[in-house]
């Protein structure tokens, strides 16, 4: 419904109500009327006065029933002003770290950990103790990369009371948790607060030594360093992916970057053949643990023999 049509309809059924009303009262007045033992004068008056507010409410109640920007507009006003003031202060923010992201002055991202720590408590009274080192060491690294305006070192991590209540709750009973704590937000440089949450994670095994944890078959007809190179990069990435998938938190892997160095000169140096890469850990690891992992490469031949033997 255009707004012009609106204006039209408003119009004629006010004329209308209007022209009953004023009969209603003319009528009134003519036959003499008493209500509450008021004068017929008066009578009609309060009857013209009623009609007139009868017909305000049947207009109000017919522009609320069929025109939906109406009932939108009378009762959702306020809070479509709150969800656009909102969205404004959102935008403005999201502006500024994106131009703060363009300029190279953001020192903390939304997500990052500050601290990833393994614990296990078994004496409850040491709870309080043992996440107020934790929210301590966070809070050092994250005043070191805010560089804030204050000279001096102070307190500038802030979490909720009832995450770290919870956290006390979860982590007393008596399990190894990994706890980190991270930012709640983009921290440009120079700002003195830095908003974090805990996240907690069950404790477990990732990786035992010696496992193989991810292989890749190369072909090598001719000396390819940079397909040699590309399959190595593979290599690495789906060794990451898979200890990620196990539940390990780290974002890389530890490894001697002699070592890949040396295997791709191996390769290149190699006129042809199939072979396998493999990816081992060398170590035991956990969920908060760096996967330490080394590179071995074998001959494809022997390993399919292997497999058939």
């Amino acid at each position: 419904m255009t707004v012009w049509l609106k204006i039209i309809l408003i119009l004629i059924l006010g004329g209308i109500l209007s022209t009953l009303g004023d009969r209603l009262g003319t009528r009134v007045g003519k036959a003499r009327l008493s209500i509450f033992k008021l004068r017929p004068k008066s009578t009609a008056i309060l009857i013209t006065v009623f009609t007139g507010s009868i017909i305000s409410a049947i207009s109000f109640a017919t522009m609320v029933a069929f025109d939906r920007d109406f009932r939108v507009g009378l009762f959702q006003l306020e809070d479509i002003r709150e969800k656009i003031n909102k969205r404004e202060e959102e935008l403005k923010k999201l502006e500024k770290n994106l131009y703060a992201l363009r300029s190279g002055d953001v020192v903390i991202s939304s997500g990052q950990s500050l601290i990833t720590k393994t614990i296990q408590i078994k004496n409850n009274d040491n709870i309080r103790r043992e996440i107020e080192s934790i929210l301590q060491q966070a809070n050092f690294y994250a005043y070191n990369l805010a560089k804030t305006n204050q000279s001096k070192y102070r307190r500038v991590l802030l979490v909720r009371k009832d995450h770290i209540e919870n956290l006390e709750k979860i982590i007393a009973d008596k399990r190894t948790w990994v706890v980190s704590i991270k930012s709640a937000g983009n921290i440009l440089r120079g700002e003195n607060y830095v908003y974090a949450f805990p996240e907690l994670t069950l404790n477990k095994n990732i990786t035992k030594k010696g496992e193989i944890i991810a292989r890749e078959n190369i072909y090598i007809e001719q000396s390819d360093s940079e397909a040699i190179r590309k399959k190595i990069k593979l290599l690495l990435s789906s060794t990451l992916a898979e200890v990620k998938r196990r539940g390990s938190l780290s974002s890389e892997l530890k490894i001697n970057a002699s070592q890949i160095n040396d295997l791709g000169k191996d390769l290149v140096n190699r006129e042809k053949g199939d072979f396998q890469i493999i990816a081992k850990a060398m170590d035991n690891s956990q969920s908060a643990d760096k996967v330490s992992i080394s590179l071995e490469l074998k001959s494809l031949e022997k390993v399919i023999m292997n497999k058939t033997q």
